[in-house]
């Protein structure tokens, strides 16, 4: 037999095994638990496969990996003036998953991007309706409100937005300083009437005294004998004696 013709033979038949086993190796995915492959047939949406062994036909077939876990979308901080014209910078940390892979290829370009671009307008739009207060003491609702917005608007994108952080809120140096007169003025307040508040409960504490005292002319004596008791302990030479306002309506009446 012609070595040349068995050569021949040999070639012939390894380049269909090679060319073969090229094929399978790239039509042959294997996809985690957590990711999907949209598969395009000739252009046109077909189905939605994985997880596991999947096969995709050369140029027939195509197909696009999706991650089905939560991703972190950290939202770069952003100009904001709130409702009372205070201009703050806030920054935002959002948590985010695809549920639906069909639409997250379909329906937008680049889905993290879009997801990104969305949760910023809606941060700024959403804290300009508010005042600085209500940014720096009301934080649990504002996260719910632009939560609800974000998982609203991407529900068409097949996302899912599961939380909303506000990161962080910087304010400039001048509303740092009146921030802190305001908060010592009210410090200031309050001290103000507390004392005002204690005044008056001595005040009333002091005229039921009295009332009891003069409607019991025996415990009026009996304070004035402690009284003198107290004067008399004490280290000093002069004693003061008091006298009672009544003993001198006597003269008045002459």
């Amino acid at each position: 037999m012609n070595p040349l013709y068995s050569l021949l033979d040999f070639t012939g038949l390894i380049v269909p095994v090679v060319l073969l086993i090229f094929l399978l190796g790239y039509s042959v995915k294997v996809l985690r638990e957590y990711e999907r492959a949209v598969i395009f047939l000739l252009g046109r949406l077909w189905k939605v496969k994985g997880p596991g062994l999947i096969l995709v036909i050369p140029v027939i077939q195509q197909a696009v990996r999706v991650d089905l876990r939560t991703r972190v979308l950290e939202v770069p901080p952003q100009d904001v003036i709130s409702k009372d014209n205070v201009s703050v910078r806030v920054s935002a940390v959002i948590y985010y998953r695809v549920i639906d892979p069909e639409k997250a290829v379909v329906q937008v370009e680049f889905y993290e991007m879009a997801t990104s671009q969305l949760a910023q307008t809606t941060l700024r739009s959403v804290l300009g309706q508010h005042d600085l207060d209500q940014m720096l003491a009301e934080r649990d609702k504002l996260n719910g409100d632009i939560q609800r917005i974000l998982d609203h608007q991407t529900d068409a994108w097949g996302i899912k937005v599961a939380n909303v952080e506000l990161k962080q809120i910087d304010l400039n140096e001048t509303m740092i300083r009146a921030i802190a007169k305001q908060a010592e003025a009210e410090r200031l307040r309050r001290a103000k009437v507390i004392d005002a508040d204690g005044e008056l409960q001595a005040s009333q504490k002091l005229m039921e005294a009295g009332q009891v005292l003069a409607a019991n002319p025996q415990a009026m004596q009996l304070r004035y004998l402690t009284a003198l008791q107290n004067v008399a302990g004490e280290r000093s030479r002069t004693i003061i004696f008091p006298i009672p306002l009544d003993m001198f309506d006597k003269f008045r009446g002459q």
